[in-house]
């Protein structure tokens, strides 16, 4: 897995600055996808053939529409500032602790800054994870000296840089990168089970559904050491195949939580994404789909991973005939940037429709490892084109002269084309869906790649 490397600091040091900068590009509420805004606060960096995630803790707060307002005193964010450097502190592979040099050292840089010198471990005899103290704004020399200042934190040596013009960025991520470890070849060798990670935001059934789920297999064969430290995964066997659960609710760590730090929990919601084959994206009924839960599933599209959406507490529900179908209606609405996922509504309390949930992952599974011949894709290609030909930009039209599918997990095809350009994002939607008519791809998200004519003569 790549190294996840977590930006923390109070309100208005510049964590969104750095991260756009990391990332190359302003991610600030962007994406190609109509219909769809949410922040991005995850973005993949590279830095001398370093590849690696960066997350922006600061951006995750559901009560502040996924931002912290910059015109508040920071003062009043010490307890949301503390939580996101637990979870940071937790998960993260590096830590970049942002502080402002304009303002020198504040009392909430003195909090965090004790956090996370509590809460690092000692892994071969050295703290980790890796903490780089990053004194930012620092524009002019004076600033740079002045940085000195933030020795008193006993974070080691400050990093002055200036987010905003690059100054002094080169250097702290020489030292980042220079503190990941080897790149090891996957551990998982040999493990063929398929992994399934439940993910959603606090309090929406999470724990409840993996004790049921582990409870009504009765079949763990070994609790697992997880790739997030301190997570425990969790092996059953379901219809005679080897399933490990991905457990991002932290059942077993519950009492050494401090009240709060789950709604900073993005970062193990990340990982857990990441190494997973299926999503199950959990949805509380009661109080319906939040800015987390889309934040969560844009992560889940991001990775390109298959998911299943659950909507639990089902049995809290006052329903009538049109309850569930208006439901259905609301969800899709707000999440139709995933259209292709399977809703499922359970209630992880009373058991209802709970064992529906592993056989339908284990049939997304095997959808994303589904294959289609050459032929019959480009039947449904013809027939597509035929129906409804690809509409004309400044005078040209697209022509698709063939496709082939190139891999599996997830369903990848390669199209040759007159002009990649010409690929209108429409269009590639309405192939797409051409192709879930024909051969279903349930749950399982679709890469349509164009290659130009001039492409292929290359």
């Amino acid at each position: 897995m790549k190294p996840v490397v977590a930006l923390v600091g109070r309100p208005n040091v510049g964590k969104s600055t750095l991260f756009n900068r990391l990332a190359g590009e302003r991610l600030a509420i962007v994406d190609d996808i109509p219909g769809t805004t949410r922040d991005r606060i995850i973005a993949e960096a590279e830095w001398i053939g370093h590849v690696f995630d960066v997350v922006d803790t600061g951006g995750i707060d559901p009560t502040h529409g996924g931002k912290t307002p910059l015109s508040v005193d920071s003062a009043n964010f010490i307890e949301e500032i503390r939580s996101q450097a637990m979870i940071a502190v937790q998960d993260a592979d590096a830590i970049l602790f942002l502080t402002d040099g304009t303002a020198g050292v504040t009392p909430p840089d003195r909090e965090v800054a004790e956090i996370l010198r509590r809460h690092q471990k000692k892994v071969n005899g050295q703290p980790w994870p890796p903490i780089f103290l990053v004194v930012n704004k620092c524009e002019t020399a004076k600033l740079r000296s002045a940085a000195a200042e933030f020795y008193e934190l006993g974070l080691g040596d400050p990093h002055p840089i200036s987010a905003l013009h690059g100054t002094g960025t080169g250097d702290l991520l020489d030292a980042l990168v220079e503190s990941f470890p080897p790149q090891a070849e996957e551990e998982e060798e040999g493990d063929d089970s398929v992994k399934v990670a439940i993910v959603g935001k606090p309090n929406a059934g999470k724990s409840s559904l993996l004790n049921r789920l582990v409870g009504r297999e009765r079949a763990i064969v070994s609790p697992v050491p997880g790739t997030t430290r301190d997570a425990v995964d969790t092996r059953i066997e379901v219809e005679g195949l080897p399933v490990t659960l991905i457990d991002t609710a932290g059942i077993r760590r519950r009492g050494k939580i401090e009240r709060g730090v789950e709604k900073y929990s993005v970062l193990r919601s990340f990982k857990a994404i990441e190494r997973a084959d299926v999503v199950l994206l959990m949805i509380d009924a009661e109080t319906g789909i939040t800015a987390q839960d889309t934040h969560i599933a844009g992560f889940i599209l991001d990775a390109w991973k298959s998911c299943v959406v659950l909507v639990n507490k089902w049995d809290a529900i006052l329903k009538d005939t049109y309850t569930m179908q208006e439901y259905t209606h609301t969800l899709r609405q707000q999440l139709n940037f995933m259209d292709y996922v399977p809703l499922l509504f359970i209630s992880a309390k009373t058991g209802q429709r709970v064992e529906q949930v592993l056989p339908l992952a284990l049939r997304v599974q095997e959808e994303r490892l589904a294959r289609i011949t050459t032929s019959m894709l480009n039947k449904v290609l013809r027939d597509a084109q035929d129906t409804h030909p690809a509409p004309s930009h400044a005078g040209r039209q697209l022509k698709i002269y063939y496709g082939a599918q190139v891999r599996t997990d997830p369903p990848t095809f390669l199209l040759h084309v007159n002009d990649a350009d010409l690929f209108h994002f429409s269009y590639q939607r309405y192939l797409e869906n051409k192709f879930r008519e024909a051969y279903g791809f349930l749950g399982t998200p679709i890469k349509l790649i164009a290659r130009g004519r001039s492409e292929d003569d290359k």
